[in-house]
């Protein structure tokens, strides 16, 4: 089954750029620019001419394009307030200097490469250093001149920055006890290992439509949102093939929030890759590519179908049939692992929370330290901005929760500073409104004095973004916060926040993953956050049913529950 040209009720056919059907003829700047000269390419560039001439010697597609191709964009200039965002172009807005992501697939480091990750941040990026919630760590304050020895220093320690960013297949998500969990259903490290080491730095698949999200898990608890990425492989048994992966396509959240549905089909471990690539394949030859804001592949799931996608998928690029397979069981267990586990070989793992994600290179150091101190090697960033200590004897893990405390990094956080992210904000982003990390992390602070005493009859998660994209996954929050810019009584800027309520995935408190509602006209400055989120949680606690849920609270709740008096 081959996709068909769409057309209009004339008859006339539309052309939406996607290569197998409308040929590969560039529709827009973005594809132009792609096709003149592979991303990949960009490297040589900058190792034998940037680092050398300095950062007026970059090209406008090569620093606002290319670059993203190596994990490397340009970060917001200093003191441009968020009523500007939208009004600057690229050039203005950004600093010369660069955040850098490093690609952790899996999330996963020895100590040795840890250290090698804070040694990079204090020399060269001003001791900064996030864990982003795609278990990257992001850098920032990067000169060009200091890229090349940078990526010396990563390539020596067996760590990369290819295709952290761009259009390309980005940083995969898997399992952070992936290979230790006692529970576990398949450990999908080999399957991980197996598409990197195959197909990431494949100029075949370095030139997609847009973006490309990948997860794998093999846990009961779901760990890896799988719900919000173009392709998820999750851990299932089949009752006559036994373990391997359900297989879910099309996730993406942004401003057009769209949930990944199940195909219905069981993949073995040895299948996965190549599924895997089918998928990848797809979205590169039918994505549409003429516009960029419909140019992910939720937008084709849409309009074909799960069984379309199968079909095509099948027969265009495995050439066999994929048994119909269960899915997955509801979740069980934590997903972000914080505390103290037990691994099956009776060592433990102890999960850390750092507050919203931010960490710095004088910290990673230190933990590598803690670690090896404490008998382990093995170090997992997780999809929900933490991190685990793997092969903790049992009688050396309090010396090292004691050691992780005192640097910021509690294995026993309050539930608000469990279960809150953000994302940069634009303290560096270029597209953001409003400030994010140290918001959040002052709302956190606010709200453990103020419900402190009190037990929450489950998390809350508290999701704090500085724009409309959703990096910090606003819509599957229960309470999501979306920084935008409008206009106040004065007729000047006002910077507030847009509020979703309700949303989650399975490995939550929900039974099923949904997205969060909005409340018409609600808005909430960034200093009235606390108040607001004090309101709304004992609100809560006063209104809620037997073992409700606040996601089905706030489903159900009236507006002027979840109303605040500050709002137009």
């Amino acid at each position: 089954m081959t996709a068909s040209r769409t057309t209009t009720t004339s008859g006339r056919s539309t052309s939406k750029g996607q290569w197998k059907v409308d040929g590969t003829t560039p529709l827009n700047a973005n594809e132009t620019f792609k096709q003149a000269d592979n991303g990949l390419n960009v490297r040589q560039r900058i190792i034998d001419t940037y680092s050398k001439e300095g950062f007026d010697s970059i090209p406008h597609d090569d620093l606002h394009g290319r670059f993203r191709w190596w994990g490397i964009y340009t970060q917001r200039k200093q003191g441009i307030d968020g009523g500007r965002t939208s009004k600057l172009e690229a050039d203005e807005l950004s600093d010369k200097f660069f955040m850098m992501r490093v690609r952790l697939d899996g999330g996963a480091v020895t100590t040795d490469q840890l250290r090698t990750l804070g040694e990079i941040s204090t020399e060269f990026a001003r001791d900064t250093a996030d864990v982003s919630d795609r278990q990257n760590i992001q850098y920032h304050w990067i000169a060009v001149e200091d890229i090349p020895e940078i990526w010396s220093r990563l390539e020596a320690a067996d760590l990369q920055t290819t295709e952290a960013c761009g259009d390309t297949p980005r940083v995969f998500l898997g399992s952070p006890v992936a290979g230790i969990a006692a529970d576990e259903i398949i450990d999908p490290t080999p399957t991980l290992q197996a598409i990197k080491d195959r197909f990431i730095g494949d100029p075949e698949l370095s030139n997609l439509p847009r973006k490309f999200k990948t997860a794998v898990t093999g846990h009961p608890s779901l760990d890896v949102v799988h719900e919000i990425n173009d392709v998820s492989l999750v851990g299932v048994v089949h009752p006559e093939l036994g373990a391997g992966y359900d297989l879910w396509v099309g996730g993406a959240l942004s401003t057009t929030p769209r949930l990944a549905e199940r195909l219905g089909v069981f993949v073995t471990e040895e299948q996965a890759p190549d599924v895997w690539h089918g998928v990848t394949s797809i979205f590169r030859d039918y994505g549409y590519r003429k516009q960029r804001t419909k140019a992910r592949l939720k937008f084709l799931l849409a309009e074909w179908g799960t069984e379309k996608f199968r079909q095509v998928l099948q027969d265009e690029y495995l050439g066999y049939e994929l048994p119909d397979g269960p899915a997955p069981a509801p979740a069980r267990g934590n997903a972000d692992h914080v505390g103290i586990g037990e691994q099956k070989d009776g060592r433990r793992y102890v999960g850390v929370a750092p507050t919203v994600g931010r960490v710095s290179g004088t910290i990673l150091t230190k933990v590598a330290d803690l670690a090896e101190a404490a008998g382990s090697r093995r170090i997992r960033f997780t999809p929900h901005q933490k991190l685990l200590v793997l092969d903790v004897e049992p009688d050396a893990v309090q010396v090292l929760v004691d050691g992780l405390e005192q640097l910021g990094l509690t294995a026993n956080p309050s539930p608000f500073r469990r279960a809150t992210m953000a994302c940069t904000g634009i303290e560096y982003c270029k597209l953001a409104f409003v400030e994010t990390k140290q918001t959040a992390a002052d709302v956190v602070s606010s709200l453990e004095e103020r419900l402190a005493g009190i037990e929450l009859p489950q998390q809350i998660s508290l999701n704090v973004n500085g724009c409309q994209n959703s990096c910090a996954r606003i819509q599957i929050a229960d309470i999501g916060l979306k920084g935008q810019l409008g206009r106040g009584t004065d007729g000047g800027d006002e910077f507030a926040f847009q509020v979703h309520l309700g949303g989650g995935v399975a490995s939550t408190d929900r039974e099923e993953a949904g997205l969060g509602r909005t409340v018409r006209g609600l808005r909430v400055k960034s200093d009235d956050l606390a108040d607001y989120i004090e309101q709304l949680v004992r609100t809560f606690l006063d209104q809620r049913g037997e073992d409700e849920t606040f996601a089905v609270w706030s489903h159900r709740a009236d507006d002027a529950d979840l109303s605040w008096e500050g709002s137009r």
